[in-house]
Order: structure tokens, then C-alpha cells, then sequence
């Protein structure tokens, strides 16, 4: 779940590390096992649902049959996927496009590579029973957002947002479950299972349909690296896009090891994750693309919003740059 919340992250690492993965070792022409090539690759935040084909890829054995052995690396709050990607410290990364927008404005040379999310899971979560079905019902209500926020502040410069009283996101659904009043941010695959456990029905407005639609869980490299070892960044875009499409296909064995690596996320709360997120991995418009495949237009877009609400300078960035659909 997106909220701040005490974790072992020592625990996290050593069960990545013990857990998972197939036996199979990729041959050498002499029938010995060859080495693999150590890969790492860094979560943005706790293991969860949207990061479940990169986990199926090291469950199911897809990265060691690419001759990789990928450390995959336990998120949290504030981790910093993007320095960490730009500083050359980790190999891999899971971001969402804007991150990377802004991260290259401030020299960080760092590319997408894959982009399994096609639509973003941010929405607004409001009271199923309250009279809000779209962004313009927005009024006379409560309103939790993250300051600083992308979408939080296109939502305010492209909406009335008539007599709504901001207030910070605290990263759980108590205030929403005392307050019938209350809308707040969330994950669609995410706060409106919560929040539903504990008895209080809601009704998601997708970012989407505002359109603002950044690509979300993607997989980022440095820039240097893609050009470097283009067949290392190949083998590990090869194997995430299947881990994703077997997560898709059958989550079963993957959110088993989801649960031992984050036991807040139960078998059920991760059923209904990947029950969510499975229609947001359709391209925007339903385009014909590969899977994970991105467009030029969606990140010149996402570059012209972040300009128009003042997060960007205007030609700082070179959207064209910041993405590659490897294959």
C-alpha cells in the first residue's frame, strides 16, 4: 500500500535475495553452467502489486535465462530511484514517467526503457455514495493531496475545485473512513481495497481521464548504460516484459513470494492489485504497441503539462530523449 509504514528493509533484502527464482542455468557451448552476470534493480517502494512482472521474472526464472542474476532491491518512502539510477550506484530502476522528466532537467541521465503501465493508477477516491462522478463534482469537500505533486497541481490549475479545502495526504484512509466529506489521493489498486475492508465503499475518478497520464512502474536505465551494453539492457527488457505478462496471465505463484517479501500485502489485497492494474496495462486509445512499448506523443504531452504547471522550464528537457522502447 502507498503509505508510509515501519518495514525491515534489512529483512526485505535477505528474503530477495533467498527467495525465488529458477534453478535453470543458461549453458555454455561446452555444457557447463556460465556465469551469470550480476544485474541490480531497484524498487520504488515496498513489493507490491505493481511491481509484480519484474518479480514474476525472477520467480518463474525468465532473468536467469537471459544469463542474468538480478538482485532485485526493496523500495520505501523517499527512495531515490532516480539518483541512484543517475549516480550509476544501481543498474535498473522502477520510476514513473514525470520522475523521469524532472530528474533529467536536473542532469540526470536516465531513459525508460519498458513501460508495463500504460495508464496511471492515480485516481481520486471519493465516497461511492456521494454525488461526485467525475472531476467537475469536485466541490465542497475535503481534499487530502501529497504537496508538490505532479498531478496534484494540474489537477488544480485545470479545475474549479469550487469551495475545496486542501488538506495533506497522510498516507492512509482514516480520515477518509471517519469523513464522508473526504476524497483523498490514492493507487486504484491500492487505498479503495483498504478502505472497503474497513467498511467504507468508494468510487475512483482515474487521473487518466483528465487527462494527466504519466507512464507508471516503469524501468528506467543510465543513458551511458544503454548505450554501452545494449544487449545486457535487451536481455533484461526481454525477460521483464514476459515476467509481466505471465504476472497478467496468472499472478498465483508470484504473489505467494510477494507475500513473504511484504507480509502487509496478503494474497487477497494483492488479487484485487492485479486485478486493477491488468486493464491499465492496454495503451492509451487501445494502439497497437508491443507490450510496454511508449509513443513519442504521450511524453512530448506529459512534457508540455509539466511546463504548464510550472514543474518544468520550458525547453529544459528533450522529451524524445528520455525514453527508448528496446526490444
Amino acid at each position: 500500500m502507498k503509505n508510509a509504514r515501519p518495514a525491515a528493509l534489512a529483512l526485505l533484502c535477505l528474503l530477495f535475495a533467498g527467495c525465488g527464482g529458477s534453478d535453470a542455468k543458461p549453458q555454455t557451448p561446452g555444457g557447463g553452467a556460465a556465469p551469470l552476470t550480476p544485474v541490480t534493480l531497484q524498487l520504488n517502494w515496498f513489493p507490491e502489486a505493481e511491481h509484480g512482472g519484474y518479480l514474476a521474472a525472477h520467480v518463474l526464472g525468465y532473468y536467469r535465462e537471459e544469463g542474468l542474476d538480478v538482485e532485485i532491491l526493496p523500495g520505501g518512502p523517499g527512495t531515490p530511484v532516480i539518483q541512484g539510477v543517475a549516480s550509476r550506484r544501481i543498474d535498473f530502476a522502477i520510476a514513473n514517467a514525470d520522475q523521469v522528466l524532472l530528474g533529467r532537467a536536473q542532469q540526470a541521465n536516465v531513459v525508460a526503457v519498458m513501460a508495463p503501465l500504460q495508464n496511471t493508477p492515480r485516481c481520486i477516491m471519493v465516497h461511492a455514495e456521494s454525488n461526485i462522478h467525475a472531476f467537475q463534482d469536485l466541490k465542497n469537500i475535503t481534499l487530502a493531496l501529497g504537496d508538490g505533486k505532479a498531478f496534484a497541481e494540474y489537477m488544480k490549475k485545470n479545475l474549479p475545485l469550487e469551495n475545496v479545502v486542501f488538506a495533506p495526504y497522510a498516507g492512509s484512509v482514516a480520515q477518509f473512513l471517519l469523513n464522508e466529506n473526504y476524497a483523498q489521493q490514492a493507487y486504484v489498486f491500492s487505498e479503495p481495497f483498504v478502505a472497503g475492508k474497513k467498511g467504507a465503499q468508494s468510487r475512483c475518478l482515474m487521473l487518466s481521464d483528465l487527462g494527466f497520464n504519466p507512464y507508471t512502474s516503469i524501468l528506467i536505465a543510465h543513458g551511458e548504460v544503454i548505450a554501452e551494453k545494449q544487449d545486457l539492457v535487451e536481455r533484461v527488457v526481454r525477460a521483464s516484459v514476459r515476467g509481466w505478462q505471465a504476472y497478467l496471465a496468472d499472478p498465483a505463484a508470484t504473489n505467494a513470494y510477494i507475500t513473504k517479501l511484504n507480509p502487509e500485502m496478503d494474497i487477497e489485497s494483492l488479487t484485487f492489485g492485479v486485478d486493477a492494474i491488468r486493464p491499465l496495462c492496454t495503451p492509451e486509445g487501445g494502439e497497437n504497441l508491443d507490450f510496454g512499448a511508449m509513443t513519442a506523443k504521450r511524453w512530448r504531452t506529459l512534457t508540455e503539462q509539466l511546463v504548464e504547471i510550472g514543474l518544468l522550464k520550458p525547453n529544459a528537457v528533450d522529451p524524445g530523449e528520455a525514453f527508448q522502447n528496446i526490444h
